[in-house]
C-alpha cells in the first residue's frame, strides 16, 4: 500500500466505516450500571476517545470510563476544548467524536464546539450529566433546560429517563450522528447513571446504511456530454472530495482541467502539481480566481458554495452526497446527488480526452509569475518578521505527511494564500470559523495519528482563548508544535475595521511570553524576534519530541 493510499484510508468519510470485529457484529447481554452499558455500547460502535471534564452530575459515566479497557477518557481544562476536539476527531476520521460534561455550565461550555461540528457536518455525540430525575423542573442547583439548549444544535436530542431506554437511545444517537452527519445529544440524570441494568448491547452491523450512492445514469450521460463539449473546464474540489486526490488528478489530466480547491479542501491534491491553481476565495490566490472566471464549465465536487469561496454563476456540474448542497445558492446545470467516490471512476472511464499541451503551458507561466510574487513577499530581511516569510519557512520544514491544525484569524489568511501544501492534511473550523480551534484540533489530530507530525498554526488571539489546554498536551505527552504568529493584535479585525473605514479600536493585545508559558507547563518554548533566527529555531522545535510552542514576533500589517 502506498503512502497516499494509507493516508486516504485514515481519512475515510463516515460512509466508509469498516473495522468492525466479529465481536462487534453480535448482540449479547450485559449486567452492570446504566453508565457502564452506555460506555460499552459506544465502544462496540467504534468510539475510541471521550473528551471532557468530570463533575458531580456525570460521575457515574466518568467511573465507567475509569474501568473500561478500550475507551480512553481525555480530560481537558475547558469543556469548549472537549467539544472542539470531538469535532476535529470526527472531521479527521469520519467516526463519531464524543464529548462529556456536567449539567448546567459544563453543558453550556460545549456549545461553541458543538456548533462547529454542526456547521461543518461532523458526526459528534455530546453526553451531559443532569440533576436527579426528581429535581428536574423546579430549578435546582446547576439545572438548566438542556433539551431546549441543545435542540438548535442537534439532529438527535433526548434525555435518558429510565434504564430501559438506554441502549436504544444510545444507538439512535450514534445512528443519527453518522447518517445525518451532525450532533447528537444525550442527557443522563445523575441517579439514572448509577442504576443497575441488564441489557442487550446492539451491534453497529445492520444499523447503518451504505452511503456509496450511485449517480443517476441519465444525469451522468448529460454531464459527460457537457464535459466533452467544453473548451475550458475547471474542477473545484471541496472538503467533500477529501481522499480522492489521485482520481481528481487523473480526471483533470484527461480533460485538461485546472483544479482549484475551497479553503477547507486545500491540500486534497498537492498544490505543487501543475494543474493545481490553489485556493479559490477570500483566503486564496489570484491565479485560482483568474482561471475559474475564464472557465466555460465548472465541475464542482464536494463544495457547499460558501460565500467565502464565491464560486461564480457559470455553467456547472455539481456532485454532492448532501442533496441540500445541490444548487444551494443558485440553480446549476447538472446537479448530481451521489458519492464522489462513485462518480469519479465513471467520469474518468467515459469522458473523452482533451489535449493538455496548451493549458499546461499557460498554467506554468501564470504560476511562475505567482511564485515570483510570493518570493518577493517572503523577504527574510524585514523586521518584525513578515508572515509570508514565516509561511515560506514552515512550508520548507513541515513534514509532507503532517497534519496542520489551523486557527481562525490572520494566520489563516497567510497560510491559505502563501503556504503551498504538498501532501499535508489541513484541519480547520470551516463555517463557524471559531477562534481557538487550532490547539484542540492539534490535540485530537495527535491522538488520531500519533506517528505523524502535528502542527498548530495559530495567532496570539486564538491561542490565548484556549491556552490552558496546552497542559492537556503535556499531561498526555501529545508532541504537537504550536506556531504562534504573535502580532499583539487581533489583526484580521483591525484589517476589517480599516476596510469599513472605522478607526482601529479594541484590537490591540497585551500578551505574556508564550515561550515561557510553555516551559512553565512542562513543555518546550522558543521565542523568535529576528528573521535570521527563524529557520534554525523552527527546525530545532520540530526535533524536540515534546509539546512545544514557537512564539514568533510578527507584524500585523498585511501588505
Amino acid at each position: 500500500m502506498t503512502e497516499d493510499e494509507k493516508r486516504t484510508k485514515r481519512l475515510e468519510p463516515p460512509q466508509e466505516l469498516k473495522s468492525i470485529s466479529e465481536e462487534g457484529k453480535r448482540s449479547y447481554l450485559m449486567e452492570s450500571t446504566v453508565s457502564e452499558v452506555i460506555i460499552e455500547q459506544l465502544s462496540k460502535w467504534g468510539v475510541e476517545y471521550i473528551f471532557g471534564l468530570p463533575g458531580t452530575s456525570c460521575l457515574g459515566l466518568v467511573d465507567a470510563l475509569r474501568s473500561h479497557q478500550k475507551v480512553r477518557f481525555v480530560r481537558v481544562r475547558h469543556e469548549e476544548a472537549a467539544a472542539l476536539m470531538a469535532s476535529a476527531y470526527a472531521k479527521l476520521t469520519g467516526k463519531v467524536g464524543v464529548c462529556l460534561s456536567i449539567a448546567g455550565p459544563g453543558a453550556t461550555n460545549l456549545v461553541t464546539g458543538l456548533y462547529d461540528a454542526k456547521m461543518d457536518r461532523a458526526p459528534v455525540l455530546a453526553l451531559t450529566g443532569q440533576v436527579k430525575l426528581q429535581y428536574i423542573g423546579p430549578g435546582s442547583f446547576q439545572e438548566i433546560d438542556q433539551d431546549a439548549l441543545f435542540d438548535p444544535i442537534s439532529v438527535f436530542n433526548k434525555t435518558v429517563a429510565s434504564p430501559e431506554q438506554t441502549v436504544e437511545l444510545v444507538t439512535l444517537a450514534l445512528k443519527h450522528a453518522i447518517t445525518d452527519r451532525g450532533v447528537s445529544h444525550l442527557s443522563i440524570p445523575n441517579d439514572v447513571q448509577k442504576q443497575p441494568l441488564e441489557m442487550e448491547i446492539k451491534p453497529i452491523v445492520g444499523r447503518i446504511p451504505n452511503f456509496a450512492i450511485e449517480p443517476s445514469q441519465p444525469l451522468l450521460e448529460k454531464a459527460l456530454d457537457l464535459i466533452d463539449r467544453s473548451k475550458h473546464p475547471v474542477i473545484i474540489a471541496g472538503w467533500g472530495a477529501r481522499g480522492q486526490g489521485k482520481d481528481l488528478l487523473r480526471l483533470a489530466e484527461k480533460i485538461a482541467a485546472p483544479i482549484a480547491t475551497t479553503f477547507r479542501g486545500k491540500g486534497i491534491i498537492p498544490e505543487n502539481q501543475t494543474l493545481c491553481v490553489g485556493v479559490l476565495g477570500k483566503t486564496g490566490t489570484p491565479v485560482a480566481r483568474k482561471i475559474v472566471n475564464q472557465a466555460d464549465l465548472l465541475l464542482v465536487l464536494g463544495s457547499s458554495f460558501s460565500e467565502q469561496t464565491s464560486i461564480p454563476p457559470l455553467p456547472t456540474i455539481q456532485v454532492d452526497i448532501d442533496p441540500i448542497n445541490l444548487g444551494k445558492t443558485s440553480p446549476v446545470r447538472i446537479p448530481i446527488w451521489a458519492n464522489i467516490t462513485t462518480v469519479l471512476p465513471h467520469l474518468i472511464d467515459k469522458v473523452k480526452p482533451k489535449d493538455t499541451g496548451q493549458i499546461l503551458a499557460e498554467l506554468i507561466e501564470v504560476k511562475k509569475r505567482w511564485q515570483k510574487q510570493l518570493e518577493k513577499e517572503s523577504d527574510p530581511r524585514k523586521t518584525p518578521i513578515r508572515p509570508p516569510y514565516i509561511m515560506r519557512v514552515l512550508q520548507d520544514l513541515i513534514d509532507s505527511e503532517a497534519i496542520i491544525s489551523l486557527d481562525v484569524g490572520d494566520n489563516g489568511f497567510w497560510l491559505g494564500r502563501n503556504f503551498t501544501m504538498s501532501r499535508q492534511t489541513l484541519l480547520m473550523s470551516g463555517y463557524l470559523a471559531t477562534m481557538g480551534f487550532g490547539l484542540p484540533g492539534a490535540l485530537a489530530a495527535k491522538l488520531v495519528a500519533p506517528g505523524r507530525q502535528v502542527i498548530c498554526v495559530t495567532g496570539d488571539g486564538g491561542f490565548s482563548q484556549v491556552m490552558g489546554d496546552f497542559l492537556t498536551a503535556v499531561e498526555n505527552n501529545l508532541t504537537i508544535v504550536v506556531v504562534i504568529l504573535n502580532n499583539k493584535e487581533l489583526a484580521m479585525i483591525s484589517t476589517e475595521q480599516k476596510m469599513e473605514n472605522y478607526p482601529k479600536y479594541a484590537t490591540e493585545l497585551k500578551n505574556l511570553d508564550f515561550s515561557e508559558y510553555a516551559k512553565s507547563c512542562g513543555g518546550v518554548g522558543f521565542k523568535v524576534r529576528k528573521p535570521e533566527d527563524l529557520r534554525a529555531t523552527v527546525k530545532d522545535a520540530f526535533e524536540t519530541n515534546r509539546p512545544t510552542i514557537i512564539d514568533i514576533e510578527t507584524d500585523p500589517r498585511r501588505f
